[in-house]
């Protein structure tokens, strides 16, 4: 098959998997639906092997042939056919936009991604919360792949999430019914209760059994209670629990954990250089964002602060990340969004909305593989908003800004980016401050020329199309902070060094 039939195809097939799984969302099938969710993003993450096996004479070769539209490509003669086993393959992998290295795609969850380059040393700060069973999975796959996982340092002071943190999260969801939050059902949510409330187990209490199990235990009283008086479940053992993580997961994590703070500020006291990776985003910080649609920690640029161990005298240059249009999981306000030809969690209803708009919102989903890398779940996607990036250039101090997915625009005849809002016939250019004006905001655009040309092989400011040139110098008017990153792909050489700051 051509590149373009394989893309075409890739995007048939995730489309189909998207109704897939608004059907199990609607009849009550979250687990599947989730499990669904995951295998996409994994299958689109890295070659996908499939056995076809059955009876002789039953059209499996037949079958392979038509999924790849290659008639004869396998022999459908019973006696040739089944004699051999028979490997398809197709030619180069089907990118997506995650962290592309030397045409491998890695899913980053909880490993920093500086993972990937031999002389970092990525640390996990005392502001993450730690699902061991995930951070060493995710650790194991890397490994398989050839990444040299030993450099990894945790922080002892970074809080665990149990098996209790997931059950309550998930419960609550189901309990909210239609006013749910969307969360990814993982515990993070009631592991920061645990943490403000001064309850919770850290990263290095797996180093001492008697202090794990006698917090443990505590722990159990509590949410046992909860677990069984208001949401009628059965209680969990907390002795299974400790089992399971000291004799599972504390050996394996034992060497990763220590004092990151201290190797942060010896690094700082040499004069390396020292990058802090965010993570979630602005509008889903806990006290700037699109609250209670947001996340349990501080993204903002602050949250370094905190989160790392760090005083602000030691930043000195603020990155603000975003793609080239927007993208949101789960319920929450969204201005710009476009409605989709199926369902998303709080996603903009088709009612109303004309074909060339529900386009576009499968455009952006489907090219640009707008799924939950650790969710699965479909993103909602919209058009570039402006006035929330002015908000987040101030609350994020940005000194400059990187761009990312430019090439998604790539084949659309226009762009469009909002400069404003209308809030009661009202234009504002600031972002309302109270939640009912932002619900009721109506997006003002501009419409852009697009570009029609393949970004994916531009590195070199002179090789951009002058009306994504044009676009850029637009949003840089906008929000005030010069865009000195694109990119224009997901492999990390796909990128062009606009400006300096």
């Amino acid at each position: 098959m051509s590149a373009n039939a394989t893309k075409a195809l890739v995007t048939e097939a995730l489309g189909h998997a998207n109704r897939v799984h608004s059907l199990l969302t609607n009849v009550g099938r979250e687990e599947a639906a989730v499990r669904l969710a995951t295998e996409a993003e994994q299958w689109k993450a890295a070659p996908t092997t499939v056995v076809v096996a059955g009876d002789i004479k039953r059209g499996k070769s037949s079958l392979i042939n038509a999924l790849v539209d290659r008639p004869g490509l396998l022999p459908v003669d019973a006696d040739v056919a089944t004699a051999v086993h028979l490997v398809v393959s197709h030619g180069s992998p089907e990118s997506v936009h995650a962290t592309t290295v030397d045409g491998e795609t890695f899913a980053l969850q909880l490993l920093p991604s500086g993972i990937l380059y031999d002389h970092i040393t990525p640390v996990i700060g005392n502001g993450v919360v730690v699902d061991p069973q995930v951070l060493l999975a995710e650790m194991d796959a890397f490994a398989s792949r050839g990444v040299d996982v030993s450099r990894l340092h945790v922080s002892g002071n970074a809080h665990l999430i149990l098996p209790y943190h997931q059950e309550i999260d998930r419960l609550t969801e189901r309990r909210l019914g239609r006013s749910k939050l969307g969360t990814t059902k993982r515990g993070i949510g009631p592991t920061y209760a645990d943490k403000a409330s001064r309850v919770g187990l850290r990263v290095q209490d797996l180093l001492d059994p008697k202090i794990f199990r006698t917090k443990l235990e505590a722990l159990a009283k509590e949410k046992n209670q909860v677990l069984a008086k208001v949401y009628n479940q059965l209680p969990l053992d907390p002795d299974e629990i400790a089992d399971r993580y000291l004799d599972e997961y504390a050996p394996r994590l034992a060497e990763h954990i220590g004092d990151t703070v201290g190797l942060v500020h010896d690094a700082l006291d040499a004069g390396q250089h020292v990058l802090f990776e965010g993570a979630q985003a602005t509008f889903l910080d806990l006290d700037h964002g699109t609250y209670p649609f947001v996340t349990s920690s501080n993204p903002v640029a602050g949250g370094v602060c905190t989160g790392a161990g760090v005083g602000p005298r030691y930043i000195d240059r603020v990155v603000g990340v975003a793609k080239a249009y927007v993208t949101r999981v789960g319920t929450g306000p969204f201005p710009t969004e476009l409605a989709m030809s199926y369902d998303a969690v709080g996603g903009k209803p088709r009612e109303g909305a004309d074909d060339e708009e529900i386009r576009l919102g499968d455009h952006f989903v489907d090219v640009g593989h707008e799924y939950g890398t650790n969710s699965g779940r479909r993103r909602r996607p919209g058009w570039f908003d402006a006035v929330m990036l002015r908000h987040a250039v101030r609350l994020n101090s940005l000194s400059e800004l990187a761009i990312t997915k430019l090439d998604i625009l790539d084949t659309l005849d226009t762009v469009k980016l909002c400069v404003a809002y209308e809030v009661d016939g009202r234009r504002v250019e600031q972002l309302p401050y109270h939640q009912s004006d932002l619900h009721r905001a109506v997006p003002v655009y501009e419409e852009m020329e697009g570009w029609g040309t393949d970004l994916s092989s531009v590195t070199e400011p002179s090789g951009l199309p002058p009306a994504a040139a044009a676009y850029l110098d637009r949003l840089e008017a906008e929000v005030g902070v010069p865009v000195t990153l694109v990119g224009t792909g997901p492999g990390r050489d796909q990128f062009v060094h606009r400006r300096d700051r």
